[in-house]
């Protein structure tokens, strides 16, 4: 729980938006760069991390892109395309590299407070997907990128890996798998606290909890944030250079609020998640990996189906979805009211645009709402066949926002991704989307300073303490195999992870 409250600061060089893992990195990175900035992050709730950074409200995945498949889509030709996976996968360095830089100078004691090893796999069924899955390895596996990566097609091997996703399946079934063990189970709620707790520890900073944001006003240079205490109404304000917000679903309406014209036809869906979830020593003590499977064909990305080991507060449980739903809340905590309040002019063209073009999600949207306890089970089954319908409990997962943004058209798409939207004049940015969000935090707050804070990223400025933090930073580790592995084994030696 967050300690007592500070004094309200009426001004601040920069004003965070959200307290969660998104603004808990931007922050740690600003402070760590600039220690004399002065920072006000302000938060809804009554403590930090409650949202999608809280530990049962996402899988955890330390996202490097190993085992999602739809980050490697087959070709017309039959070939596959890592290009969106390798681009991924290094973002996650990043995050790696800001964590290792935090551990070693003490500012996170033990990074088991929130970061385990833990393999990740991808498992397909049926000859079709095998051949899909084998070709995929060959791809990935020629890259340094993904050294180590293993594939088996022999239930006696994969077995080893994970006896839980072969014990019960037909013998002659066909399935096979990929499996990299230097992949991680990440508590995005612990490592939220451990950041926020560590700013709190340092001068020019402070969280107000219980406080909503009510406006945003731009003049004279700054912008004035009107805020309303989530108790008592009384509104007050605090005045900033710089704003950003990262609030998860909820940042789509600060960036309503800011009027700004870069945010002019942002419109937003938001999907709502359910996890099976199964605390059975017995039956986690023997699956530890994250295993992702293939979505059905034209099935949107989060109907990504994978049964996940996690670890939260010392405590091993399984994870299996998600089960999507329909949920007009852009927050777990949020309003039925937040779609319709965010649907103005300007994005009334592109949200039924995508409403007519993107069929397949409401589809796909309406078949996961119509689905009855058993069907779900009946997907749980499909991964792991010996699955007792006792040993698991329904958990709600939380929000997640997809952004609908304008095309030149002036109609919409749909994007699954997360996106910076920024000002003209570098005061102000909103971060909008879902996944890989949490896993690539660093990347973003990287992406923050070049959007941003492009005249500070100097020699004389930031530059060398952005380097020091993150030693590959401007280097391609997508093409330079060296600095790849070197990093790699540094910061799996200090973040206690495995390396290949």
């Amino acid at each position: 729980m967050p300690k007592d409250q500070p004094d309200f600061r009426e001004t601040a060089d920069v004003v965070l938006i959200g307290a969660g893992i998104m603004s808990a990195t931007l922050g740690t990175l600003l402070k760590e760069l600039e220690p004399s900035l002065d920072i006000v992050m302000l938060e809804t709730l009554h403590d930090c991390g409650q949202e999608s950074s809280q530990a049962w409200n996402n899988a955890g995945t330390g996202h490097a892109a190993n085992c999602e498949l739809n980050y490697t889509p087959q070709r017309a030709d039959g070939s596959i395309d890592i290009s969106k996976a390798l681009e991924v996968n290094t973002e996650f360095d990043l995050s790696r590299q800001l964590w290792s830089h935090l551990v070693a100078k003490g500012a996170i004691p033990d990074p088991r407070a929130f970061l385990h090893p833990c393999p990740h796999m991808s498992f397909v069924q049926g000859e079709e997907n095998v051949a899909f899955l084998r070709h995929r390895h060959r791809e990935m596996a020629a890259h340094h990128c993904y050294h180590g990566m293993e594939f088996s097609d022999e239930p006696d091997r994969i077995a080893d890996w994970a006896p839980l996703i072969t014990e019960g399946r037909n013998a002659g079934e066909p399935i096979a798998a990929t499996r990299i063990v230097s992949g991680a189970d990440v508590d995005y709620g612990a490592l939220t606290h451990l950041l926020v707790a560590h700013l709190r520890a340092q001068p020019g900073f402070a969280v107000h909890y219980k406080h909503r944001v009510a406006g945003l006003a731009r003049g004279d240079g700054r912008w004035l944030v009107t805020v309303e205490e989530v108790a008592t109404g009384r509104r007050k304000a605090v005045s900033a250079r710089f704003v950003f917000a990262g609030a998860g679903g909820g940042a789509l309406d600060i960036l309503q609020k800011s009027g700004i014209p870069e945010g002019h036809g942002y419109g937003g869906f938001p999907v709502s998640g359910i996890w099976l979830r199964c605390d059975v020593d017995a039956v986690s003590g023997r699956h530890h990996a994250k295993v992702y499977g293939k979505a059905p064909h034209g099935s949107p990305p989060m109907s990504v189906p994978h049964l996940d080991t996690r670890i939260v507060g010392g405590k091993r449980s399984l994870l299996f979805g998600p089960y999507a739903g329909f949920s007009s809340k852009f927050l777990k905590h949020g309003s039925y009211a937040d779609l319709f309040r965010s649907i103005e002019p300007g994005n009334i063209l592109p949200m039924l645009a995508v409403a007519r073009d993107d069929w397949r999600l409401s589809e796909y949207l309406i078949g996961q709402v119509l689905q009855t306890a058993g069907h779900q089970f009946a997907a749980l089954q499909a991964f792991y066949p010996l699955a007792q319908r006792e040993d698991w409990q329904q958990a709600v997962a939380g929000q997640r926002v997809q952004i609908i943004k304008p095309d030149r058209q002036h109609t919409g798409v749909l994007e699954f991704g997360t996106e910076l939207v920024a000002s003209a004049d570098k005061s102000f940015v909103a971060l909008l989307g879902a996944s890989p969000g949490a896993s690539t935090a660093a990347f973003i707050a990287v992406e923050v300073l070049r959007t941003c804070f492009d005249d500070r990223l100097t020699p004389d400025g930031w530059l060398d303490g952005l380097k020091r933090i993150i030693p590959t930073y401007g280097i391609d580790l997508r093409q330079d195999a060296t600095a790849c592995r070197d990093i790699r084994a540094a910061t799996a030696r200090t973040l206690k992870l495995e390396f290949v």
